[in-house]
């Protein structure tokens, strides 16, 4: 069972991870077999490999300026519920995004994060 503070822990430190844009940080917060789905129809990503590779290419080779901020919507067993806000530049681009979204994250006894979905809308401006 997941707890409001373990929940808002993870999401901290998973914002931390993007606003660094560190890969490495974020798979430390998944289990080895974890699913990660970045949009409803979208394949998932499965084990830490592919969500290393995500977010290498995604955050640390994509993007700068990261900000991100986060609101805990519920928390059922192992389950957490956020909506969250995230703003970047681009790159090589040099575009502005704004994303807004909510997140479900399933997790294991350990803290470790073994099932990710997020849906978000995106604005970008040049």
């Amino acid at each position: 069972m997941t707890t409001h503070p373990r929940f808002e822990d993870w999401l901290r430190r998973y914002g931390a991870a993007w606003t660094a844009g560190d890969p490495l940080s974020a798979v430390a917060l998944f289990t080895e077999a974890a699913i990660y789905r970045e949009t409803p129809f979208g394949p998932p990503l499965i084990g830490r490999e592919a969500i290393r590779d995500y977010w290498t290419e995604g955050a640390q080779n994509s993007q700068r300026d990261v900000t991100f901020a986060f609101s805990v919507i519920g928390i059922q067993d192992d389950t957490g519920w956020a909506n969250w806000q995230a703003t970047f530049t681009r790159l090589p681009r040099g575009s502005k995004v704004q994303l807004d979204g909510v997140l479900a994250a399933r997790f294991a006894t350990d803290g470790r994060c073994t099932e990710f979905r997020e849906w978000w809308h995106r604005q970008e401006t040049s």
